[in-house]
């Protein structure tokens, strides 16, 4: 049996490189190592390594068309296969002064985080979609937040942060479109949310690892063929199974 190709985009740190451990360590899958900058990924791929996982780094701007454009080549040139796609990198501002509320958003911040959070993940999607189609258990996982359901946003005890929320809702509606195109071709698209993590973009207090926020991921990749797509999830690690969060 040929080794499954994972690709994780932001995969130099936190959750990223979590998730890419798991795909790595735990599910044996080749792990194509993706950031901005080649050092990073290289440092994190040659962790993998020698743990006893098998990476490639690649450099991917996921804002950017021209570094996305080269994305078939590079996945073509580590072996030329791609059954799981990870949309991991994004941005955060809600530390802000200006995301405290929404006559203050900085437009140039709300649009940055807009460019990586929702069009980063299609840009991406869209580059490795011939790619997916040929595999026998195609399988995209976007990682959003609980804070972009619009059914709880009205109610919720999160900070405001319009960029980001904004920014994920949009990644939400990504997941559902693509799903629905993308059923026809057996690939199952879904985002979940990795909750609140110990992370750069989290918090020294904050309750869970970037291990734990990275189970549904790992859940979500492997996935059986008549697994659940077009659907929203939270952390597995405070539910204790999957649960299915409204959009």
């Amino acid at each position: 049996m040929q080794t499954r190709t994972a690709l994780v985009t932001g995969a130099n740190g936190g959750l990223g490189t979590a998730i890419a451990k798991g795909l790595a360590i735990e599910h044996h899958m080749h792990v194509l190592v993706a950031a901005r900058q080649m050092p990073d990924a290289r440092e994190t791929a040659d962790a993998l390594r020698s743990a006893g996982g098998e990476a490639t780094p690649i450099q991917l701007d996921v804002s950017s068309d021209e570094s996305v454009a080269k994305l078939r080549t590079t996945i073509e040139q580590a072996g030329g296969r791609l059954d799981v796609l990870v949309n991991n990198a994004g941005r955060n501002s809600m530390t802000e002064q200006s995301e405290a509320s929404l006559g203050t958003v900085d437009m140039k911040t709300a649009l940055g985080e807009f460019d990586t959070n929702a069009l980063g993940a299609l840009r991406v999607s869209q580059a490795s979609f011939e790619l997916l189609r040929k595999s026998d258990a195609p399988r995209v996982i976007n990682v959003s937040t609980e804070m972009a359901s619009l059914s709880t946003a009205a109610t919720d005890f999160y900070p405001l942060a319009p960029s980001y929320r904004i920014s994920k809702v949009a990644l939400n509606a990504v997941t559902v479109l693509l799903a629905r195109e993308w059923a026809k071709h057996c690939i199952l698209v879904n985002a979940y949310s990795p909750g609140w993590l110990r992370t750069a973009m989290g918090a020294p207090e904050a309750p869970y690892s970037a291990d734990e926020g990275a189970e549904t991921a790992l859940w979500l990749a492997t996935l059986e063929n008549n697994g659940p797509t077009g659907r929203f999830f939270a952390e597995m690690r405070r539910m204790g199974q999957p649960v299915v969060l409204d959009w």
